[in-house]
């Protein structure tokens, strides 16, 4: 555990004041805040978190902000339940997610992957897991994985659109929560309950399963237990490793060396550039444990969890590119050459702990109060072989509370407050960001008004952030107001129309500020700017949803006017031999479309075929007119799905389009299309609970670059992969 650099005065009295918020919320002392319910309905009673649930026009359970049954500012919703999460279960988030409308994926390697939202990624897009952050550093640099392992969610929150501020500034693009059962929500009916996943795939040689058991030790007390563990070993791929523009520039290089007579250096570039079938260096190895219990009494709950996430995985380097110190001598230099031929790898291990309660309040002017605590203490260690490169500490907390109105027929809301603390530390010969400390401050409100066919929607967020470095001596401070307003039409047969008008605000991040070194992983020199301002964004989006006839829909369309927009962009400079990456800030516009229809074919009760299409596209551009950087193509998916009682098969086609609108120093990336191929059987007749599914992805083995990936003239998709799993739960 790390302490000499962690504000221990500070922390301990974060964590005693919200303990002692949450311990506010246990249930014996709410005895007579709200009458008791019988054994039978506190069983029946499923006791979420910090949301309300409703099913939506499609049958998914779509989530929320606790106390506000319609929040359609949240018009960008989309839901995984377990079914979604099995049939493109990956190890990381992001690419579990890419087949959603206006998600895309950083892709940097099996090992690291996180969520691109309409464009936006790193400190635009928040990844959540039950409300909180993960307190990792999986925003500060595309090459960090997400403490969060999909085996165990019970589904997967896809948020797009301004009232994702809820969650943060940081939440300027959207956010992805993702929800598990570390924290119980229920006392099962069963004296054990079990849920597991088990899964298998050719292209990464995947052997992994995960397990989470639940027992209730009375009506209204609950533990539970979960782990999981996953292999992969080098991922395989189409073709060649390279982009047709690397392999050239790689070949050209070794033609110099060897008229230079550098026969061997001349091999080694060859030998880079055909390399082919296999992705070097990607093999992964994940496993984790969590253990938590909840007291469950009506509508009052408590709960607590603590967890342990580890994984190692490879990092693959740019073929050709050598790595120095640039500090050392000759014969350092010399020595540095070699280094730069070690494999690079990363070893992660987090601890956390997490608290969540819920007090019913009576019948005053609230109804319930939610209160989260999250803490981590997380170590990230990058290799250079067996040597360590540099490590990276972080110890954070952050806490949320919302007071949920009572519902009216024509007014519903609820107002919080969120804080959040960060100590980062890093040492070693590539500590590119030095030691810092983030706090932030904020309060909310969400609102909705209106009862009939019209309905006013508000949501205002005032956040104040303080990032300190203590070595560079330089201490920025931020406040911040976010809002936005909409007007929702709601129709017969759950039609729903409306727009959007937002105003956000988001603080640069310390790594933005402060950042000036080698970063090994990424293999680039990253230089941030001090003097950055807060960023700002006029945003106005409409959107349409609901059913057609027997189509169901949703589709939205958005601009966004950025002020100070904070972008990573190259200089064509070099630092210690590395490319050199530098913060900006410019104003940017972004305009983007996105959806989805879902039609019946043919449906005779029995049987049901089913039409399913979708598709985002994407233009962002600086001031000038010039592309910003890593923009998604347009994108579209086809599909058609057959469904039965027990079984379900699913054939797909998803296109990406050529991306050649690119910023200076980005190369642009070819179009392709990946075909996949899937069957579900549910053998128990009346029982979902076991799923056998088989299937393909990228069946004709094409080579597929994903262009909001920092890595992907060197790292493309996987190859065709064959895939089994089973779901079970009992």
């Amino acid at each position: 555990m790390k302490s000499s650099r962690f504000p221990q005065v500070t922390s301990r009295n974060a964590i005693a004041s919200v303990l002692a918020l949450g311990m506010v919320t246990s249930p014996a002392l709410a005895a007579d805040a709200q009458p008791q319910d019988s054994d039978a309905e506190a069983q029946e009673r499923v006791v979420d978190d910090v949301h309300d649930r409703r099913v939506d026009y499609q049958g998914n359970i779509v989530v929320t902000a606790a106390g506000l049954e319609q929040l359609d500012i949240l018009a960008g919703t989309s839901v995984f339940e377990v079914e979604e999460i099995q049939q493109n279960l990956a190890g990381q988030i992001g690419e579990v997610l890419v087949k959603l409308p206006g998600v895309s994926a950083t892709s940097f390697s099996p090992g690291a992957s996180r969520p691109v939202l309409r464009g936006f990624q790193g400190e635009r897009v928040r990844v959540l897991t039950d409300g909180l952050g993960t307190i990792d550093v999986s925003n500060t640099s595309v090459d960090h994985a997400t403490t969060i392992d999909p085996l165990t969610a019970e589904r997967i929150e896809v948020l797009r659109g301004p009232a994702v501020m809820l969650y943060g500034s940081q939440a300027i693009g959207g956010a992805v929560n993702v929800i598990d059962k570390r924290i119980p929500r229920r006392v099962p009916d069963e004296p054990v309950h079990v849920d597991g996943l088990l899964s298998w795939n050719s292209a990464y040689d995947l052997r992994e399963g995960g397990a989470s058991i639940d027992v209730p030790l009375s009506d209204r007390f609950v533990v539970h237990v979960d782990g999981t563990y996953r292999e992969t070993n080098d991922m395989e791929i189409a073709g060649f490793q390279l982009s047709p523009v690397l392999r050239a520039e790689l070949l050209e290089e070794a033609a110099e060396e060897e008229e230079e007579g550098e026969l061997d250096e001349a091999a080694e570039l060859r030998e880079a550039a055909e390399q082919r079938g296999v992705l070097p260096n990607s093999a992964t190895r994940t496993w984790t444990a969590n253990a938590g219990f909840a007291f469950i009494d009506g509508d009052n709950s408590l709960g607590v969890a603590i967890g342990w996430y580890d994984t190692r995985y490879g990092v693959p380097t740019r073929p050709g590119a050598g790595h120095h110190h640039g500090e050392e001598g000759e014969e350092g230099a010399e020595e540095g050459e070699e280094e730069g031929e070690e494999l690079v790898s990363i070893d992660l291990e987090q601890f956390r702990a997490d608290l969540r309660g819920e007090l019913a309040l009576g019948d005053g002017l609230f109804s319930k109060l939610i209160t989260r605590l999250g803490y981590s203490d997380y170590t990230h260690t990058e290799f250079e072989g067996d040597e360590v490169g540099t490590t990276f500490d972080v110890e954070g907390i952050e806490a949320r509370v919302e007071l949920v109105q009572q519902e009216t027929r024509s007014w519903r809301g609820s107002v919080g407050a969120q804080y959040y603390h960060r100590d980062f530390f890093a040492e070693g010969a590539e500590a590119y960001v030095p030691p810092n400390i983030t706090d932030q401050f904020a309060l909310f409100t969400l609102q909705e008004f209106g009862s009939g066919p019209f309905q006013v929607e508000a949501a205002g967020r005032f956040e104040t952030s303080d990032v300190e470095s203590q070595p560079l001596g330089i201490e920025r401070d931020f406040d911040t107001l976010s809002g936005a307003l909409g007007l929702i039409y709601e129709g017969d047969e759950a039609f729903r129309a409306g727009v959007n008008l937002s105003r956000a605000e988001r603080a640069p991040s310390a790594e933005e500020l402060f950042s000036n070194g080698p970063h090994i992983a990424t293999q680039a020199f990253e230089i941030g700017d001090p003097d950055l301002k807060s960023e700002r964004a006029l945003g106005v989006e409409g959107f349409i949803r609901g059913r057609l006839g027997k189509a169901e829909f949703n589709f939205a369309v958005f601009q966004n006017w950025f002020d100070n927009y904070i972008y990573l962009t190259g200089t064509g400079e070099e630092e210690d031999e590395l490319p050199v990456f530098v913060y900006l800030q410019d104003d940017a516009d972004y305009f983007g479309i996105e959806g989805e229809i879902t039609y019946p074919l043919y449906d005779n009760g029995d049987f049901t075929l089913l039409a399913d299409l979708r598709g985002d596209y994407i233009r962002a551009s600086l001031d000038d007119g010039s592309p910003i950087p890593r923009i998604p193509s347009l994108s579209l998916l086809g599909a058609l799905e057959a469904q039965t009682a027990q079984f379900d098969v699913r054939g797909e086609v998803q296109w990406f389009a050529e991306q050649d609108r690119v910023a200076e120093f980005e190369t642009a990336t070819a179009d392709f299309a990946l075909v996949n191929l899937s069957l579900s059987w549910r053998p128990l007749r009346g029982n979902d609970g076991v799923s056998l599914l088989v299937g393909a992805d990228n069946i004709f083995d094409v080579t597929g670059r994903r262009h909001a990936s920092f890595t992907k003239e060197f790292v493309p998709l996987a190859g065709r992969n064959l895939k089994a799993s089973v779901r079970f739960s009992f």
